[in-house]
């Protein structure tokens, strides 16, 4: 499935910030150079996982280059009462075709995780993530897990240090792969009570963000 989606849709669900937003100068101290003034164009290039079925998720890039979207509408986990053995865990890949203006590369330097979570005592929910360039090793996938009982708001961040981010080869058409996965355990738990976990704010939209270092290629 390859899908171009507008600039505006979809603004208030996965964020993903790409370097710098305002001002410019403080964010490109910690995220790398600037971002780039030029177009930059996001297509969904391949979709797959239990928890984001051909058609459920969506990407918008932010007009001043700084943010894209990527909507999902159903990704959630869930065990005890009433749940398939299969509802336990749900995972999605996305592959992304970024294309960036001449002269720029980006990396990965923090990602920001948002949902809900009801977990019965006894129960554990895990989320976790890998990203990697298309031909590349993945990153190391990060987890952070989340006990019973629980009935909240939960976030997570991943972030990685300056001297390890992996750039985007200069000049050469690579994918970016994000790949997530919610898990929930309710061995330990009271079998009448569902325990589920959620990527998604209390208004039912996903909420995570990634932090795009930029960094100008070296001119020919």
């Amino acid at each position: 499935m390859l899908r171009t989606l507008g600039a505006g849709a979809a603004a208030a669900s996965l964020l993903i910030l790409a370097g710098v937003a305002s001002p410019a100068s403080a964010q490109a101290s910690r995220f790398g150079d600037v971002p780039p003034d030029g177009k930059i164009t996001i297509n969904v290039a391949t979709v797959n996982g239990s928890g984001c079925r051909p058609g459920s998720a969506a990407v918008a890039v932010a007009p001043d280059n700084t943010a894209f979207t990527v909507t999902y509408s159903e990704y959630l986990a869930q065990a005890g009462k009433d749940s398939r053995p299969t509802d336990s865990r749900k995972n999605c890949q996305i592959a992304l075709n970024v294309q960036v203006p001449q002269g720029f590369t980006y990396a990965i330097a923090r990602a920001d995780y948002r949902g809900y979570a009801q977990l019965a005592p006894g129960a554990i929910g895990l989320q976790q993530a890998g990203y990697y360039f298309q031909g590349s090793a993945q990153t190391d996938r990060k987890s952070h897990r989340f006990t019973g009982p629980y009935d909240a708001n939960w976030q997570s961040s991943d972030e990685t240090g300056i001297d390890a981010l992996v750039y985007a080869p200069c000049g050469e058409k690579r994918y970016f792969n994000i790949n997530t996965e919610l898990r929930v355990d309710a061995k330990g738990a009271d079998p009448k009570l569902t325990s589920f976990m959620a990527m998604d704010s209390t208004d039912g939209s996903i909420n995570t963000k990634y932090h795009f270092s930029w960094k100008q290629c070296p001119k020919p």
